[in-house]
């Protein structure tokens, strides 16, 4: 039997409410939006150029996608049992891994990114 297609207009909306409900339950992802609303207000005061730009997006982006990824298999993993499976384990692990993955790659990013800038603004700052 095959699924029932939803229009584009509700399919948009599945998703948004997904994305909304991680953020509401998930204290990573809050985490994460808050980051990245650091990291943007910076990235407008230090006036990066566009290139900057498009690897910051690209890291948060990153970030958010992982995360929401281990957020469903999360709840995947809990809804198909309650009990403790090792091969469970290994799903949310593995998942989380991807998150912390990613995390690790948009700090790096953002110590790429802001380095000299910073440097700049401490130095003018200090002078």
């Amino acid at each position: 039997m095959k699924p029932h297609r939803h229009s584009l207009f509700k399919a948009f909306g599945y998703a948004i409410t997904g994305i909304w409900t991680a953020v509401r339950t998930e204290r990573n992802m809050k985490i994460h939006i808050a980051a990245a609303l650091i990291v943007f207000i910076a990235a407008a005061l230090l006036q990066l150029e566009r290139m900057d730009w498009l690897f910051l997006l690209l890291a948060v982006a990153l970030v958010l996608i992982t995360e929401l990824v281990n957020t469903s298999v999360e709840a995947v993993i809990d809804f198909i049992s309650l009990e403790e499976h090792p091969l469970a384990r290994v799903a949310k692990d593995t998942a989380a891994g991807a998150a912390l993955v990613a995390a690790v790659f948009a700090i790096i990013v953002g110590l790429i990114v802001f380095g000299k800038p910073v440097y700049g603004w401490i130095h003018a700052w200090i002078n």
